[in-house]
Formats: C-alpha cells, structure tokens, sequence
C-alpha cells in the first residue's frame, strides 16, 4: 500500500478493528478450502429474523402519491404498519414498475422472510431484466417501508435489525456541485455551504461528468485543487468526485494533482462501468480510490473487492435496492480491509436511511456525506435534531426509522 492511501486508510482500520480480526480468524479456519470467503459472506444473512418469533404476514403494499412526493405503505395482517419516502426524483419516472412488478408480488408473504423475498422477486416477471435503477429505486422504497414496519413491531431502530450500532453520531462531509461555474465562483460556494453544515471534510466535483476528458468549464480542475486545499487549510478532509469523467491516463493525471495537495480519496475517476480500468487507476495512485454508485450488481461488487479495484465501496442504498444488500457489500469490504462510504441519493429521505445504514456498517468511514435535510417533508423525531451539530449527526434510536411524518400531510397523498 502505497503512503498517502495508508494516511486515509488509518482511520478507517481502526474503525474496523476487533470486528475484522474476527471475521478474518471465522475464515482462516475454514473447513472447506476451496470456498471463496466472498462468497461465503455473501451467503449470511443479515436481516436478524430471529427477532420475530411470529410471522409478519404483509396485507397492503401501497404507493401514495402527493405531486411529486411518493410515499410507500406496508401493512401486517396483525396491522403493524410501516411508511417509507421514496427516491422521488426517480419515482416520478419509475412508478409503473413498483405498481405493475413489484406491488402484486409482496401480499400474502412473510416480512420476516425479506432476503429470501428479494431473490424471488428478482426473477417474478422476470424483473431481473430491468436491473439497475429502474428495478432498484422501488424496491428499496419497499424495503424501507418493510424495515421501519419491523422496527416498530419489536421496537427497536432500523440499525439494530440488520447489525449491531457501532455509530450512533454520524460525522458528514458536505457534498456540492458547482461544475459549470468558475474555480473563483464553485470555492465561494463551498466555502457558503461548509459554513453552514460546520463539517469537517467536504467533497467537490472535478472534470464534466461522463465527458470525456472535458473540464466544465475549461480549466476548472486544475485551478480548483489546489485552491480548495489553501483555502481550506491543512486540517480540512477533502474529497474529489469526477463522475466518470475521464479515460485511465487522464485520471491518473489529474489524481497526480490531488496527490501533491494531499486529497483523501478520489471517486469514480474512469466511467463506472470501466472495471479493468478503475482498477489500473486505483494500482497507480496513492490516493484512494473510491466508487460504486451506479453499480447495480452484487457480482461486478464482488470482483471490485476481491481484485482490490477500490480502496473505497459506495454503494447507494437506493439505487442498489436497499440496506439488505449494501449490508453485503460492506461485509466483503470489512473482509477485505476496506471503508464502505455509501453514496446518498439527493431526494426524499435518503439521507435519513444512509444514517440508519451507516450506524450498523463497523468498517464505515470517518465522514459521510450530507446534502442538506429534506426540510419540505414536515416531520420530527424525538431522539435526534436531525440537523448537524459541529459537522456531527444524531441517528434517531425511536423504533423503526425513529421519526414520525406527519399524518395529515400523509393523508393528502392519493393511491397510485
């Protein structure tokens, strides 16, 4: 490993700990040699049934909508009922899919049951060919909505249900974009919003997103690295995010410059989808290397861990389709010695359900990432300000997801 990816990774393994050790000394005494411990990971469970000694037989799976807000709700037999916020800037685009191949497929069956449900409703229409974000988004949403419903029937917060919580505070790096504007006009915007969160670390974009190798504008990148970095000071974390901006000698370039100015990681330098050359980014650079966004595959996952093409995981809990399966991401990465930073999605409540994630993830990052709180949906929780204090964010404890929409404002939602 080379020096400036150890700075990063420091903080990380001493997240990681006792919880790697044993999970490390479980495979090193593996009966079967010939068993992959990927895969072997990727065959534990993670939702704890054990919690539910009686079925949890879901009766109504709706989707309500109230102009471009999508609310989704799950009632038992017994009527336990549980509500999700969708990913509304893609549900307004992929509602039919939860209405005509997912939502006849949940009634009747066992919510205790979720992963096993997970892979027959992958093949029930043979959803399986939608997937990526058209298949993922609505089923996460009905995850959600599954995991708060759980939540309330045994009381306890959604972190609990799929792990132990190792992170009860959650530190978060501001996230902007202000490609399109100068170097001078994006530093005086980050400087605005680092102000406002307090937060410790931050991340900006570089080049144009899938562009190529173009910058946008000309020349911003190389002017704004090394400008965020003085303006910011030694003590600031500080990421970079390209989107897939460039091919593989031009990434290791401009990563050359994050390097000099001491970046933390660097995310999706090449196009998603470029596996062989992600990985010749990341064997080239010293800063890590970090991606998983858009990966809609558990396999392509997979082989992102275990040919060490990234230092960093990211997986979207919405558009990978949910915590069940991020959860088995972050487990390959803990095997591994790697940090799972999930990507939040920028609508809804995505930032409420990355929080519940994180705080069961043990090989979590020092910093995830913040967009603002959704301050148009009219909730409150009882256990958390949901606001960030000094860069550091309280995750509700309340049962379920720990807050409570208010019900007239759900009441102005119609069925789709």
């Amino acid at each position: 490993m080379q020096p400036n990816r150890r700075r990063f990774l420091k903080t990380a393994t001493t997240v990681i700990g006792s919880s790697l050790a044993l999970t490390t000394n479980t495979f090193a005494t593996n009966p079967n040699p010939k068993a992959d411990p990927l895969d072997e990971i990727l065959a534990r469970s993670v939702l704890k049934k054990e919690l539910f000694p009686d079925p949890v037989i879901i009766d109504r799976l709706e989707l309500l909508r109230y102009q471009n807000n999508f609310i989704c709700r799950v009632t038992s037999t017994d009527g336990a009922e549980g509500i999700s916020v969708g990913n509304n800037m893609q549900l307004q685009a992929l509602y039919p899919i939860f209405s005509v191949r997912l939502q006849p497929f949940f009634p009747g069956k066992d919510a205790r049951d979720w992963e096993q449900l997970l892979e027959e409703v992958y093949v029930y229409k043979s959803n399986y060919k939608l997937q990526n974000l058209a298949l993922w988004v609505p089923l996460a949403t009905i995850e959600f909505a599954v995991l708060d419903m759980l939540g309330k029937i045994v009381h306890k917060p959604i972190g609990e249900l799929i792990g132990e919580v190792h992170h009860p505070k959650i530190a978060v790096y501001q996230a902007n974009n202000f490609r399109g504007k100068s170097a001078e006009e994006s530093i005086e915007g980050i400087k605005k919003q680092v102000k406002e969160s307090h937060a410790k670390a931050l991340k900006f974009k570089v080049g144009g997103r899938m562009s190529k190798n173009a910058d946008y504008p000309a020349g911003r990148t190389e002017e704004l690295i090394p400008l965020v970095r003085k303006t910011f000071g030694d003590d600031m974390t500080i990421y970079a995010d390209s989107n897939g901006s460039y091919d593989a000698a031009e990434a290791i370039r401009i990563g050359r410059i994050m390097e000099e100015y001491n970046y933390d990681f660097y995310e999706e330098p090449v196009p998603f989808d470029w596996y062989h050359e992600t990985k010749e980014v990341t064997d080239a650079m010293r800063i890590p290397v970090a991606g998983g966004e858009q990966e809609p595959s558990m396999r392509n996952f997979r082989w992102l861990i275990k040919e060490d093409a990234l230092d960093i995981v990211q997986p979207d809990i919405f558009y990978f389709g949910g915590m069940i399966r991020s959860m088995k991401v972050a487990r390959m990465a803990e095997f591994k010695n790697k940090s799972c930073i999930p990507h939040i999605s920028g609508s809804g409540l995505g930032y409420l359900y990355m929080m519940h994630f994180v705080s069961a993830v043990p090989n979590a990052g020092p910093y995830h990432e913040f967009k603002g709180f959704n301050k148009e949906l009219p909730l409150e929780s009882a256990t958390s300000s949901l606001d960030s204090k000094d860069g550091v964010v309280t995750v509700p404890t309340g049962p379920g997801l720990g807050v409570t929409v208010d019900p007239d404002y759900i009441a102005k939602h119609e069925a789709v």
